[in-house]
């Protein structure tokens, strides 16, 4: 039987490391000039684009009956945006960030680094697959990679958002905790997670919304990232659906 820290100990690591890159964020902040500061966000945003590039990928891995992952991938982003938007994910997402701005007197940015650093720890198959490992067999290890990179990103976003970013802690401390201890709970087991299409259609989901993230870091343009939330939860749902149908069907 494992213990709750064997469960959650990736995710109580991830916490912490987002906590001392933010941290150390604020130091480098506050002795950088603001054109390397903007050098360090541009860098990052490069690289967030290409990870989220690499993990859309895995659509074109997904067969869902007789649909095309891709297009798969198509309909279930918009209808996610759809359903995302008649909830207001995106005004709600923010209105959290100003509570908790005002909680805190954080400055400007507060709540912006608080939305773009949550979708980007709390989004990916590091974050699934992970947690889903610490909870069953109470292996961190992946976690703990995923922290690593976590940290050092959060130096780089502090530098662009500030403070705000130091609080995406708490709901990675909740997707990451909660993940781990429902597959405790559930005793649920994915087999080869490479070609899993649950997995696959949503890692290629969040990869969208990763290179979203990327051409917001970089000003590009901006994306209502959070009102497509529910696209990563519809994904498996539809198929789900539709992989019963089609064999109904067939």
């Amino acid at each position: 039987m494992l213990s709750l820290w064997a469960k959650t100990s990736g995710t109580w690591i991830n916490v912490l490391t987002i906590i001392l890159g933010t941290s150390l964020g604020l130091v480098v902040r506050r002795s950088l000039p603001s054109t390397m500061q903007h050098i360090i966000t541009q860098a990052l945003g490069l690289t967030t684009i290409m990870l989220g590039i690499g993990m859309g990928q895995s659509l074109a891995r997904v067969r869902v009956g007789p649909i095309d992952g891709v297009i798969f991938g198509l309909v279930v982003l918009v209808a996610g945006g759809l359903l995302g938007e008649w909830c207001q994910l995106q005004e709600r997402l923010a209105q959290l960030g100003d509570w908790l701005r005002s909680q805190v007197q954080g400055g400007g940015k507060f709540t912006e680094g608080f939305v773009a650093a949550s979708l980007l720890f709390c989004i990916g198959p590091m974050a699934i697959l992970g947690s889903l490992n610490n909870g069953l067999v109470g292996d961190a290890t992946l976690l703990s990679l995923k922290a690593t990179m976590d940290g050092l990103a959060s130096i780089a976003l502090t530098g662009n958002y500030g403070v705000g970013v130091g609080f995406s802690a708490l709901p990675v401390l909740l997707v990451q905790g909660g993940l781990s201890l429902l597959a405790s709970l559930s005793g649920l087991a994915i087999t080869n997670p490479a070609t899993n299409s649950y997995i696959l259609s949503i890692t290629g989901i969040g990869g969208l919304m990763i290179m979203a993230l990327g051409l917001d870091l970089l000003e590009v343009v901006q994306i209502r990232l959070a009102s497509f939330l529910p696209a990563l939860a519809l994904a498996p749902l539809a198929i789900a659906l539709v992989t019963v149908c089609y064999s109904q069907g067939g």
